[in-house]
């Protein structure tokens, strides 16, 4: 293996164009080395920030070549388990993006290839390496706001355009699919609890997906009320609301694109302490933590099992809405 992690991303989408093209070009420990597109007007742009880029005509094409450590996967989600299974069979690393599957169950055949291939596979869900969260759960573990007694969470954007990959059942397009993770997982994330009981849920159908969905379940500390919606204007955010304080996450999700990242602790007094990370990009630490966990020099921080978690859980949801 390389000095530096060999990265290759199978597929040109906006995102990775946008976001997780240039964070793995930036992260340390790693390079952006190929990319797999069969159109040179895709690649283009990412030649602007990686010039030394390889361009493969076909993903498979990419996973054939020895000289590539690990694969980004930004295809749409319902591709996202059979390639993962043939980057890993190739004898590459693979960080998928969210959701890495459709069904809990796909991800224990994930996770199954992982420990027998000895390969990382992991799900590209940017939240969890930011220190927002971290600090969130040292705030928790300290019981700054006492006992927790309701958590509320929201996630939303407005997409009705049925030509795109969100709105099409094929593509495992849907509210919860794309955006469940965020809402209901970052709860798991920030509590180290799971849920007990769905207590409501109502889900709104449309053309074969699920295009909002909200609920109510009971933790074993607290109950919970959760929102997404892709039918909705663009809003997120989290409140944590104990016997002692409150805690609000204004930004939790899109950072630097819906806002600054920050965390307010309302205290019994009234009183607000607030911290702020202006400049903190969590694709790129990401990735970091990626390239640390693959050369044995940290644990990655959110391994498939924690993913299975959430995936269960919005499985769980879609029955009881369908």
């Amino acid at each position: 293996m390389a000095e530096h992690l060999r990265w290759g991303i199978l597929g040109a989408a906006n995102f990775a164009k946008q976001f997780m093209g240039p964070a793995i070009h930036a992260a340390r420990g790693g390079a952006l080395t190929a990319l797999a597109t069969s159109s040179g007007e895709k690649a283009a742009p990412f030649l602007d920030f990686a010039p030394g880029l390889r361009v493969f005509d076909s993903y498979d094409a990419l996973l054939a070549d020895p000289e590539i450590d690990a694969v980004y996967i930004p295809l749409p989600n319902a591709l996202h388990v059979e390639w993962c299974k043939r980057a890993a069979k190739a004898g590459k690393h693979v960080l998928c993006e969210k959701p890495i599957a459709m069904k809990a169950a796909e991800i224990d055949e994930l996770i199954a290839l992982r420990d027998s291939s000895g390969k990382l596979i992991a799900e590209a869900w940017m939240i969890a390496h930011h220190p927002q969260f971290a600090k969130a759960r040292e705030l928790l573990q300290e019981g700054a706001i006492g006992n927790l007694v309701r958590v509320d969470s929201t996630h939303s954007f407005y997409n009705a355009d049925l030509d795109n990959i969100r709105n099409k059942p094929e593509t495992g397009g849907g509210a919860l699919g794309d955006i469940g993770i965020y809402a209901f997982g970052s709860i798991r994330l920030l509590t180290g609890q799971e849920p007990e009981a769905l207590l409501s849920t109502v889900v709104d159908w449309e053309n074969g997906i699920d295009t909002a969905a909200h609920i109510t379940a009971r933790f074993p500390g607290f109950i919970y009320s959760g929102r997404v919606s892709m039918r909705a204007a663009p809003w997120q955010e989290i409140v944590l609301h104990g016997d002692k304080g409150l805690m609000r996450l204004p930004v939790p999700f899109n950072v630097q694109v819906f806002g600054e990242a920050r965390l307010e602790l309302h205290g019994p007094g009234l009183e607000v302490k607030t911290w702020r990370w202006p400049a903190e990009n969590h694709y790129v630490l990401q990735v970091e933590n990626f390239n640390d966990a693959v050369r044995g020099r940290s644990d990655y921080p959110l391994p498939l099992e924690f993913c299975r978690g959430t995936q269960a859980w919005i499985d769980d949801i879609l029955a009881a809405g369908g």
